[in-house]
């Protein structure tokens, strides 16, 4: 039965499924805008670090007054996680430490954790959803955001008998982004700093999305989730529109860019030259596969579908994706199906702090879209090899030695305060480490 109709019949019985949301900035609030028309949802307990500001995100969404009188505004997310009349926690802080901490809290107290905040689930999702399984609650990327929606694509590809050759996203991207800082981050959007001021616009959180930082989040958690390779050295992010997704995005023995088949990668919106591509993918995602056999190859011909010049490689796409607008889709599937809409499996790919200029010791890191640091791609058995820091911790720690532009900075570089979240990261670590054979042959 679909979950429109699973989640009428809950309405109808009056047992709607109780939500908690941690964090009420724009995923939320976007999330917020749709649970008046959601049949079968009650937002409970709202938490957010300032519960007026809350508020007035329920009021700038339409919410009516007696709505919000309704609505529990909390200053503390572990309060939300405690309220025993809450089925599912949306976790939105964006924040990794707190993110951490939240779903923990949520799992300990039976409850189902949908994770929107991708860089807690980058940095310690794998253990988290053992936790969950073990407690017979759900752990549940979050649909609406690219790396549920092309875990979803990589799911019907596989259902359907194919062979996932490539999945991943677009974005606007070009090599010089990996050294932008929130200085100079709005030139890029095309907005001054004082439009972008005015329009309430994080520089930081922008600029993640530019130097490449939350690109490599986001397919870390696909790899994590779907079983899918991520390259040896970071992401390519290889120009490419979606007519040519199956030419481009195929191994390199095929004549595609990839390594192998069977990886994740993000194309660019923009030539290395900054021209714009034909027909981008920038707010989409996708996924290439292989057809089985020669009968395939041939209706992929016969249904229309664009393939590589071989006529065994073809891409599928979703163009658009609409983040906190679609989140229903995880709360009620974790609720009246208890199943994720993406979930991690095992520790593949780990996003790993990169020095973005010379760094002198005795600085301090300031974390994800920052003037320090930007976040890398690699395979979870290179990180835990090199002891690379994590990008999730490399925030508000101090060098103990100077880092060359470009370097990956280490465990070692840093002095590392103990906190929840460094305790959860180094269990995972300890966890999931490969056999010194498998990392050799990484």
């Amino acid at each position: 039965m679909s979950l429109y109709h699973l989640s009428q019949q809950r309405g109808a019985a009056g047992r709607p499924v109780r939500v908690g949301l941690i964090g009420a900035g724009k995923f939320g609030s976007m999330f917020l805008n749709q649970v008046p028309t959601m049949p079968g949802v009650e937002l409970s307990v709202i938490a957010d670090l300032d519960p007026e500001r809350a508020r007035n995100a329920c009021r700038t969404v339409g919410w009516d007054a007696d709505r919000i009188d309704r609505t529990a505004f909390v200053a503390s997310g572990a309060e939300a996680c405690a309220d025993p009349g809450i089925e599912v926690i949306v976790e939105a802080t964006g924040s990794p430490p707190a993110g951490i901490g939240h779903a923990r809290a949520a799992i300990a107290g039976g409850k189902h954790i949908v994770m929107v905040n991708v860089e807690a689930d980058v940095l310690a999702g794998p253990l988290l959803a053992e936790e969950a399984r073990a407690r017979g609650v759900v752990y549940s990327l979050a649909y609406g955001d690219q790396p549920a929606l092309t875990c979803e694509l990589v799911d019907w590809a596989r259902a359907c008998g194919f062979e996932v050759v490539a999945a991943g996203k677009g974005t606007k991207y070009l090599p010089a982004y990996h050294a932008v800082t929130p200085a100079d981050v709005w030139a890029h959007y095309g907005l001054t700093p004082d439009e972008a001021r005015r329009g309430g616009m994080n520089p930081q959180m922008f600029n993640s999305f530019l130097d490449g930082t939350k690109s490599a989040i986001e397919m870390a958690a696909i790899a994590n989730a779907s079983g899918l390779a991520v390259p040896r050295d970071g992401l390519q992010f290889p120009p490419c529109g979606v007519d040519d997704l199956p030419q481009v995005l195929r191994g390199t023995t095929a004549g595609g860019v990839l390594e192998r088949d069977g990886m994740v990668e993000v194309v660019s919106s923009l030539e290395r030259d900054g021209r714009p591509v034909f027909r981008d993918l920038r707010w989409g995602v996708y996924v290439v596969l292989k057809a089985p056999n020669d009968y395939a190859r041939a209706c992929f011909k016969e249904y229309g579908l664009r393939t590589d010049t071989s006529g065994w490689y073809a891409a599928m796409y979703k163009p658009y994706h609409l983040i906190g607008l679609e989140l229903g889709m995880s709360v009620l599937s974790a609720a009246l199906r208890g199943e994720p809409t993406g979930q991690p499996s095992g520790f593949r790919g780990d996003v790993v702090a990169v020095a973005k200029r010379a760094l002198r010791a005795g600085e301090t890191l300031d974390g994800e879209g920052g003037y320090t640091v930007w976040g890398k791609l690699v395979p979870a058995a290179r990180s835990l090899a090199e002891g690379a820091l994590p990008i999730g911790l490399a925030h508000k720690v101090e060098l103990l030695r100077d880092i060359a532009a470009g370097e990956i900075v280490r465990w070692a570089d840093v002095a590392v305060p103990d906190s929840e979240a460094v305790r959860v990261r180094r269990d995972m670590e300890r966890h999931f480490a490969a056999p010194p054979t498998a990392i050799a042959a990484q």
